[in-house]
């Protein structure tokens, strides 16, 4: 079993990277008592569950005392990390001046910066058994691929989606990418092709042969080929790529079809044709 713990000061960023390994697969809890950290590792290793992450903080300040232990015990019957995130005082200051959220330690009668020097004082015993990390400078998405290296989760959770639709029903909502093949050879007026999709060998045999075709596919194959890395990088679940012609019957659907196929090796891809039955 894997379990990550996340702590740190509040407004560093817990909920943020606590969401990245949700979306990696990991089973999360957010807030957990600590006392009951080693009581629930125990009921999920028990439902064969093998990722877990969970996030302590300051809101468990009474049972925090023999949290230190009870990660020496748990390091040595699965595979522990712990990451500890900070953040300088005035850039706290400010996240909470910009969402207006009230501190956790707040009782009416501290001021934030008392609060912050209370929870940095009060975590301090956790700090020095994780790794620690400093969130000032770092947004949002750069902190989600940073834990996706630190807890080394492949990229196996990205999934390719290759969507063909016609553009006089209008542009998929969700599509990352849309390449329009309206510019070439139309099957739709071969009257034998007519009633057809791109997925019949008719079809098929009338687009592979039109060089036009051949070419834009090999742009488009090209083009996907070198920029793919880039949107797993950008820490993307799912990338949809659209193709459109006039109805989505014909050309998009051939599109779509040699696309999956051509790149079905090196990731996991769906295809989806948005006009047919």
């Amino acid at each position: 079993m894997r379990l990550v713990v996340i702590s740190g000061l509040s407004g560093s960023g817990k909920s943020v990277a606590l969401k990245a390994l949700e979306d990696a697969g990991y089973y999360c809890i957010d807030n957990l008592p600590a006392d009951l950290l080693p009581a629930v590792v125990e009921h999920l290793r028990a439902t064969e569950c093998r990722e877990l992450a969970v996030s302590i903080d300051a809101r468990s300040a009474t049972s925090l005392a023999r949290l230190p232990a009870d990660l020496g015990g748990l390091r040595e019957a699965l595979d522990l990390k712990v990451v500890f995130l900070e953040t300088k005082d005035d850039t706290l200051v400010k996240r909470f001046s910009e969402t207006r959220r009230r501190h956790p330690l707040s009782t009416g009668e501290r001021s934030l910066t008392e609060c912050i020097r209370d929870e940095r004082n009060l975590l301090a015993p956790l700090r020095r058994l994780a790794h620690p990390l400093d969130t000032s400078d770092l947004s949002a998405n750069s902190l989600r691929i940073w834990m996706r290296e630190f807890c080394q989760i492949r990229s196996a959770a990205f999934t390719l989606v290759f969507q063909s639709f016609g553009f006089k029903h209008g542009i998929p909502l969700d599509a990352d990418l849309v390449f329009d093949v309206r510019c070439l050879p139309n099957p739709h007026y071969q009257p034998d092709l007519r009633p057809l999709t791109g997925r019949d060998a008719p079809v098929v045999a009338f687009l592979r042969a039109q060089p036009a075709v051949l070419a834009m596919f090999e742009d488009i194959r090209a083009y996907l080929a070198k920029w793919l890395p880039a949107y797993i990088e950008d820490n993307r679940s799912y990338f949809t790529v659209a193709l459109g012609c006039t109805g989505g019957q014909h050309r998009s659907v051939w599109f779509a079809e040699t696309l999956v196929e051509h790149f079905r090796a090196g990731y996991p891809v769906l295809v989806r044709h948005r006009e047919l039955p």
